[in-house]
């Protein structure tokens, strides 16, 4: 039979479920006989010359693994078409090589060094996959193999082949543990990475091979923390475990000192015997007092604020594993926010419940008010599994005080109905704890567990005299009627540990029922030896107490009852008759400890404490396999205990070496150099000022706190530096501004020729050559602080080439010398120069750096004081140069029309955030009053500056102010209620993804280095064909520019259009190129580190282009 034709026989039926697998031809009793013909068709296919028929074949095989049937017998057939040149195939059969590779070894060496070509191959994937394979067999013979495929693979452009590197290197260690040195090497590379991709595989990687080389996080702490949002979760989860105990090691205690007024405390009390001992707890405890208060370190406070926004992660195990951290490393006031999240937890599957209510039983007897405001949460539902309903019973229980016992009580009460026993058990002894916890309600839990000695069920009677028997021992005296009723009882309870709780309490307190208990010995004493064990122990301990307290009744029944239990089956029984008999009989040779007796058996005995059983359980990791069993797993990692001294923190920094471009080599180099020596003093003196302040600046950057402190070192600098300048008089300062302002004004026209433009431009360069330039200087010198400290999150090559802007701007506005007023007239002439390049004479929107730039000079000249309500003039927009969306139609919002845009402005408050220009019209006969936001609802990480309200909005009247929106990158919408006096709107603003950037200027050279490192997966090509309107440059920069806020870069090249911006949030580089060619072609490439942003940007300036 051919190939094809095995393939049309079989193609329907050998893939059904179920369907016995046997050679094509039933009828040859391949179900009975020998499977030698079994899977000749795939083999055949496989052996085929097209690859229609392999791919079919291996899709096949595929999916028999997936359904869990054993193909192991196709290795031959399938490892031939590893060199196969069909993509698809190739996939396919290394998907097949992963999982037989181990078990099919001698076959899979044979073919090694098609997997070593593999390593080699243009496409990531089938990289990523030889390696995959590799790393899959377990031959020692290969070890230096698979080393050097590892090495190359943490070197690969692409972030995928990066992170199956990752994965292989706890593959490699475990086969071979020599080898972890070499591999430790390759981890400390990986660990650098700054993809996402690639953090949380390899500080998995890290966990597994060397997890106490805790050095190698110290310059990638910093990073990790602001990588964690972004990375996938299940690497999310690995990072945060590790950063816990990373934490631990490094910073201090954030409780140290309540923790030590508590002991102090303690000891004061206990040692108040003695008078010297009490002078010198006193002396302890004035010495805590005057201890100097706690501040937490910056880069503690950076991973307590990473880590908040994953609280809202769909992942539970991300939620559970950030509330561990908080647990383990947040001040006491702080770790209430994962309560909520925790609660939110608990609406999962049973078995996520489970886990969750675990970890809450044992943050419950630490920090019981975190969850008080959630004790309905823990309520049981009658649908809840037997194991589930125990744990919230537990929780409830822990969370029992005297304020909620009541309410507590009341659900305890309907719980005992149930019909599940074993819960009901449980709700008993939970009902013993609260009075044992709570004296105020001792009395009434011990008359409710009583009128449950009337129950029918046996369980629910023998468990409640178990917690009656412990809660009588605290106050004996008072109950003696409660004890003469549980000896009625002894007739009709047949569970043995309740009838042994009965004899102990009668025998235990035989003094306050002298005419019961002798009664109860009687009746005991005829059904001895048809008691079980645990009873008949107590029969006996109960005549011993009987014949030392009421020898007269009761000495025959002791002896009778003695002499039955010296000849019982069980030893243990057998023995206590022998040591009782000589305890407590007098002997004429013996009997030392005869006199004894009574205070050995009636001695007083302490009341049982009832704890929780999760008492102990924190001194596990919170969220882990051992805090699960309440026993050591292997691989366990132990939590550090916290350092007595912090740590040196400066082993966090990291040097970011900056590389200089060409065109920034100018005469001033030795003042740059200077620049560079302040650093260190600004960096240093960062750590010291707290940690609201430099916490919020280390949040912002890889580096933390120290990019930050950078750009406010340039900021301060360049403000000393005015000072010194402007010195002189306060009259050229005023010449100063009034030209500043004539500049903006010439800016700010639209419709100017290009004769006007070079006549401006002339003027601006000799208005630069005045001596007087601090506040031009300083506005400039800001703005660039603040894109460099933005860009820093994502790129620290493009922070270094920011700080190299910086630092020339700060040389401009050094004192005035021959030399640098030529850096400055050129460096001017060449900037407008780029603006001309692409500088529309019709239209706004072509050149947004231009609003830009005006912005940060009209700012500077109203000064610094914007408040709540005032809008500064440069962030409100023209309507006719920006598209306007509808945020609420004039019918559904009863007369008030709302529309919104993106200025594309910078919003002053805040640079991460969006500026969004809202107008509103009143399209009533009658005011609109107080028009504000309430309730934003915002995805995780996003956040919201509202408008300030509006008063009143006439009749007929629009009014137009601006907010900011933070989102975080994405383009998800942002909901909330616009209120007015007497209504609430719900509305959504959801921005364009183009609407995400800021424009950034770049060189020619700048643009193709940058271009060079985002390659591969970051790099996004697709063909077109232009529409009519868009056949001339000026059209394709007016189209790129109006579907995203990017700005062109000049270009030498005729057919060449090029743009660069930036991602406002996380300073993430996107980089447009338009290529045109002939006959109205053209190629459409898009650079980007975020590749969901990249796919989405190409699809609209794909639309904007073809229109």
């Amino acid at each position: 039979m051919s190939a094809s034709s095995a393939f049309s026989d079989d193609k329907g039926g050998s893939s059904n479920v179920g369907e016995p697998e046997y050679g094509h031809d039933p009828a040859s009793g391949g179900i009975f006989s020998s499977d030698y013909k079994r899977h000749d068709d795939l083999k055949e296919m496989l052996d085929s010359n097209k690859d229609s028929l392999k791919l079919e074949a291996m899709k096949r095989i595929v999916a028999m693994i997936a359904r869990g049937k054993n193909a192991s017998e196709l290795f031959p057939a399938v490892v031939k078409n590893v060199a196969c040149k069909n993509i698809e195939v190739k996939k396919l059969v290394y998907v097949y090589l992963v999982r037989y590779a181990e078990e099919q070894q001698d076959l899979a060496l044979l073919s090694i060094s098609t997997f070593q070509r593999g390593l080699k191959d243009p496409n990531q994937l089938i990289r990523a996959s030889a390696l995959r394979v590799l790393s899959s067999i377990r031959v020692t013979i290969i070890v230096p193999i698979m080393m050097l495929a590892i090495k190359e693979a943490a070197s690969d452009m692409s972030p995928y082949v990066r992170k199956t590197a990752a994965h292989a290197i706890p593959k490699l260690y475990s086969l071979d543990p020599e080898q972890k040195d070499q591999l430790i090497e390759v981890i400390e590379k990986l660990l650098a990475d700054k993809t996402t991709l690639v953090a949380g595989s390899v500080v998995m990687a890290f966990e597994e091979v060397c997890p106490e080389r805790i050095d190698l996080i110290h310059k990638n702490y910093r990073k990790l923390c602001n990588l964690l949002i972004d990375v996938e979760e299940w690497g999310q989860v690995v990072i945060i475990n590790m950063l816990t105990r990373y934490a631990r090691t490094q910073f201090l205690n954030p409780n140290i000192n309540e923790s030590l007024l508590e002991e102090g405390g303690e000891k004061a009390f206990y040692g108040s015997e003695e008078d010297e001992e009490a002078k010198e707890e006193n002396t302890e405890a004035s010495t805590v007092a005057k201890r100097k208060p706690y501040v937490m370190d910056p880069d503690h406070r950076l991973l307590l604020r990473n880590t908040k926004p994953l609280l809202q992660s769909r992942n539970a195990a991300v939620v559970m594993a950030v509330a561990q951290l908080y647990f383990h490393l947040a001040p006491k006031a702080e770790v209430g926010v994962i309560a909520k999240a925790l609660v939110r937890l608990m609406r999962s599957h049973s078995e996520v419940q489970y886990v969750v209510l675990q970890n809450v039983a044992t943050m419950t007897i630490k920090r019981r008010g975190m969850f008080e405001p959630y004790l309905k949460s823990f309520y049981i539902r009658s649908t809840d599994p037997t194991q589930i309903k125990v744990l919230k019973l537990e929780v409830l229980t822990n969370l029992a005080n005297e304020t909620n016992i009541s309410t507590i009580l009341r659900e305890f009460q309907t719980y005992i109905k149930s019909m599940d026993k074993d819960f009901v058990a449980a709700t008993i002894q939970a009902i013993g704890r609260c009075a044992t916890n709570i004296g105020e309600v001792r009395d009434t839990c011990l008359n409710g567990l009583v009128q449950l000695l009337s129950n029918r069920d046996e369980l629910v009677v023998a468990e409640s005299v178990v917690v009656i028997k412990k809660l009588l021992q605290m106050q004996p005296e008072q109950h003696s009627e409660i004890i003469k009723h549980m000896a009625k009882l002894t007739d009709n309870i047949q569970v043995p540990m309740a009838r042994a709780s009965i004899l102990w309490l009668i025998g235990e307190y035989c003094e306050h029922v002298p005419k019961i208990a002798p009664d109860v010995l009687r009746k005991m004493a005829k059904t001895f030896t048809n008691e079980e064990d645990i009873v008949k122990l107590q029969i006996i301990n109960l005549a011993a107490k009987l014949y030392l307290t009421n020898s007269k009744q009761t000495k025959l029944l002791t002896q009778y009852v003695l002499n039955l239990a010296k000849y019982d089956q069980n030893y243990d029984i057998r023995d206590r008759a022998r040591f009782i008999r000589q305890l407590i009989v007098p002997m004429d040779k013996g009997g030392a400890l005869n006199k004894y007796a009574k205070k050995l058996f009636l001695a007083l005995k302490p009341a049982p404490v009832l704890e929780s059983p999760f008492k102990d359980r924190d001194h596990f990791q919170l969220g882990s396999l051992s805090h699960l069993l309440n026993a050591k797993a292997g691989g366990y990692q132990e939590l550090p205990d916290w350092p007595e001294v912090a740590p040196d923190p400066s082993v966090r920094n990291v040097e970011v070496k900056d590389s200089v471009p060409e065109w920034t080599k100018c005469s001033s180099r030795d003042k740059r150099k200077d620049k560079k020596v302040e650093k260190p003093f600004y960096s240093d003196s960062e750590g010291e000022s707290g940690p609201t302040e430099s916490a919020d600046s280390g949040s912002d950057s890889v580096s933390g706190s120290e990019s930050s402190s950078s750009s406010e070192d340039s900021g301060s600098g360049s403000e000393t530096e005015d000072s010194e300048d402007d010195s002189d008089s306060d009259e050229e300062e005023e010449e100063e501004k009034k030209g500043r302002k004539k500049i903006v004004q010439r800016k700010m026209k639209t419709s100017a020729s290009e004769s006007a433009a070079s006549e401006e431009s002339g003027n601006e360069v000799k208005m630069q050559q005045k001596p007087k330039m601090g506040n031009r200087s300083k506005s400039d010198e800001e703005s660039e602080s603040e894109s460099s400290e933005s860009e820093s999150d994502s790129e620290q090559e493009s922070e270094s080439e920011t700080d190299v802007k910086t630092k020339k701007k700060v040389s401009a506005s050094n004192p005035p010398s021959k030399q640098t007023k030529k850096t400055t007239v050129e460096k001017k002439e060449m900037s407008l120069l780029d603006l001309d390049d692409f500088e529309s004479t019709t239209s706004h929107q072509v050149t947004p750096v231009n609003n830009v730039l005006s912005n940060s000079l009209v700012t500077d000249l109203e000064g610094l004081s914007l408040t709540d309500t005032m809008i500064p003039s440069a962030t409100i927009a023209s309507p006719s140069s920006v598209k306007m969306y509808e945020l609420l139609h004039r019918i559904k919002g009863e007369g008030l029309a709302v529309e919104y845009c993106f200025s594309r402005q910078p919003f002053s408050f805040d640079k991460n955030m969006l500026a969004v220009q809202i107008q509103f019209s009143n399209n009533t006969t009658s005011e609109v009053k107080n028009l504000h936001v309430e309730e934003p609802k915002l995805q995780s990480g996003m956040r919201m500056k509202e408008f300030p309200e509006i008063d009143v909005l006439p009749p007929s009247g629009s009014a137009t102010v601006v907010m900011g929106i933070d989102f975080c990158d994405s383009t998800q919408a942002a909901n909330f209620q616009l209120c007015t006096h007497t209504r609430k709107f719900f509305v959504s603003i959801q921005p364009p993804v183009g609407e995400l950037m800021t424009p950034i200027f770049m060189t020619e050279n700048e643009f193709k280095k940058e271009q060079g490192k985002l390659m591969g997966m970051n790099e996004i090509t697709e063909k077109l064909v232009l529409g009519e309107i868009c056949q001339n440059d000026h059209a394709i920069v007016q189209r790129v520019t109006s579907a995203a806020n990017i700005s062109r870069v000049p270009c030498g090249s005729d057919k060449e259009c090029r743009f660069a911006g930036k991602t406002v949030t996380s300073g993430s580089l996107v980089l447009v190129t338009v290529l045109t060619k002939e006959e109205g072609a053209a190629q459409l490439t898009i650079n980007c580190e975020k590749m969901v942003i990249g796919t989405m940007l190409v699809k609209d300036i794909l639309q904007a282009l073809t229109q």
